[in-house]
């Protein structure tokens, strides 16, 4: 119950610094958010940006695959890298492989599917392709 609970706990501090960096490119603080973004990747789920950046898909699967995150971690993940998708073509063909990757290891190692999930890599096919 108590792991649970901090597992609640890291999620909703995600997801309200999701909503910061939305709420930064709103304000078209664009570098606030960028660099707000870059230091959750780093600090709150161990991704390195050369990881992150790189065109390279299978160096991200490495790195997925050795840092073990807990399925809600790779949900959080999951939505901080769908909202960078429209930036620009270039960006999405960085981030539309990782997304595709993460909902494979939510579906193929945690047995988790989430209807939004489905949608939404239906939605990135159109980067992937």
């Amino acid at each position: 119950m108590y792991r649970r609970d901090l597992i609640t706990a890291e999620i909703q501090k995600l997801a309200q610094v999701l909503a910061r960096i939305m709420g930064l490119k709103l304000e078209s603080k664009v570098e606030d958010a960028n660099q707000l973004f870059e230091e959750t990747m780093r600090v709150n789920f161990s991704l390195p940006l050369e990881i992150l950046e790189n065109e390279d898909a299978s160096k991200f699967e490495i790195w997925l695959n050795e840092i073990d995150l807990s399925s809600e971690k790779l949900d959080s993940l999951s939505e901080f890298l769908y909202y960078e998708l429209g930036v620009s073509n270039e960006r999405n063909t960085i981030i539309a492989p990782k997304l595709n990757l993460i909902y494979n290891t939510l579906a193929g190692k945690h047995k988790i599917v989430h209807l939004v999930n489905m949608h939404r890599q239906k939605i990135i096919q159109q980067y992937l392709n």
